[in-house]
């Protein structure tokens, strides 16, 4: 029987279409258009992919630290939507912006405030989904959502590349059609998080208390303790931190590390479009397999194949190579984010799914300063983007051991 999803669930899932366009926009042409503000100030390539990394750290360090504070406050009856809707609009505030800024120092700058607003906002997102579904749907609807944001990011960023690539031909120029490019992306975001904002209505929460913000961190004390005692989630958050790091650190630095090696900037474009078009049915193939398999046994699979696709990456020099690793990574890439997501929103309190989540954040976005970092210094240090990328496979072998340490928990 073909899965249908309701009214709720699609109105969470278009917001996956949005955002998924801003993170399109991150992994391609942000880095692009700041490797010409850097390469206009004298910066190296090797140094530009390092500050690059670096901003990138300090983005999800950020959101390392206020996630489980704000998710927390969240948790409160009828304060996730705030929360959300403040987080959504810096990001796409943050968006705007960018297309004003010609300072590659200022670019940064801003780019750490709308990425952060971005990470946060998936941060209660994500804590949504025992709020707008059953446990018995989750995997099914989580990775709706990450298939359809992944298709669905095309639009606007076909619409942009076509701007930014033909802009001498249209006869508007370069900067004029990046700002519209990141206007486009923001407007884009913003529409397609209207009608969750419309219907959205928090199921499970904790009572609003005189001493609100106080509560929720005695809460958030009260909810690491345990954390500790449940083995099986903490074990596998452990999973998470390792595995989805190369995950994220893959997505962020992909158009960053092609540049670093010199390759065609339109050819890097249409490679990680192609990324998104291969995702689309992978995650949904996925979807239905999950319900003839474990999800623990498919998402062992991805974190296998991520493991080979950093290897890979040691051996990366020309075109043909990247378009292969753009691939690979579109047919796992969604389905390790979709079913990490609902296997651990099964597993949780939901009234307290703020809080996990933004502990499950810590684990994830947070986890990839070490990823980002690492390849950096790496990177640095070396003077081979290569070795930095490859390392990333330790992450991903580590990763894999802990999961299926977890899962074994989870069953017993």
């Amino acid at each position: 029987m073909k899965f249908k999803l309701t009214s709720l669930e699609k109105k969470w899932v278009l917001y996956d279409v949005g955002n998924s366009a801003f993170t399109m926009m991150v992994s391609t042409i942000f880095p692009i258009y700041f490797n010409s503000l850097a390469s206009g100030a004298g910066i190296s390539d090797v140094d530009y992919l390092a500050y690059w990394g670096y901003a990138t750290s300090i983005c999800t360090l950020l959101v390392a630290v206020l996630g489980p504070t704000l998710g927390a406050v969240a948790d409160t009856k009828n304060f996730k939507k705030i929360v959300f809707t403040a987080a959504m609009g810096v990001g796409v505030a943050g968006c705007i912006l960018l297309g004003f800024l010609s300072s590659w120092l200022w670019f940064l700058g801003v780019f750490i405030i709308a990425k952060t607003g971005y990470s946060a906002s998936l941060v209660f997102y994500d804590a949504m989904l025992p709020d707008v579904t059953e446990p018995e749907r989750m995997d099914a609807v989580s990775s709706h959502g990450f298939a359809w944001g992944y298709i669905g990011s095309c639009i606007p960023f076909v619409m942009c590349l076509g701007l930014v690539l033909g802009a001498d031909f249209i006869g508007i120029g370069t900067r004029t059609a990046m700002l519209l490019a990141f206007v486009i992306t923001a407007l884009w975001w913003l529409c397609s998080s209207l009608p969750l904002l419309r219907s959205y209505r928090q199921r499970y929460y904790v009572e609003s208390k005189t001493h609100m913000v106080r509560d929720s961190f005695r809460r958030l004390g009260h909810t690491f303790v345990e954390l500790v005692k449940d083995k099986h989630i903490f074990v596998f958050l452990l999973a998470f931190f390792f595995y989805i790091d190369g995950v994220y650190t893959v997505i962020d630095m992909a158009t960053a590390y092609g540049q670093a090696l010199g390759l065609d900037s339109t050819g890097l474009l249409l490679a990680l479009l192609v990324t998104q078009i291969v995702a689309f049915p992978a995650v949904l193939f996925f979807s239905r397999l999950v319900k003839r398999v474990r999800a623990e046994n498919i998402i062992t699979v991805c974190i296998a194949a991520y493991f080979c696709i950093a290897v890979y990456a040691y051996w990366l020099d020309s075109q043909i190579d990247f378009w292969i690793l753009a691939v690979l990574v579109g047919m796992f890439q969604g389905t390790i984010q979709a079913l990490s997501r609902s296997y651990f929103a099964k597993i949780i309190p939901a009234e307290k799914s703020g809080e996990y989540f933004g502990i499950y954040d810590i684990c994830g976005k947070g986890a990839s300063v070490i990823g980002t970092a690492l390849v950096s210094f790496l990177s640095q240090v070396t003077g081979s983007v290569n070795f930095g990328v490859s390392a990333l496979s330790v992450m991903f072998l580590i990763g894999l051991a802990l999961f299926r340490y977890a899962a074994r928990l989870n069953r017993n």
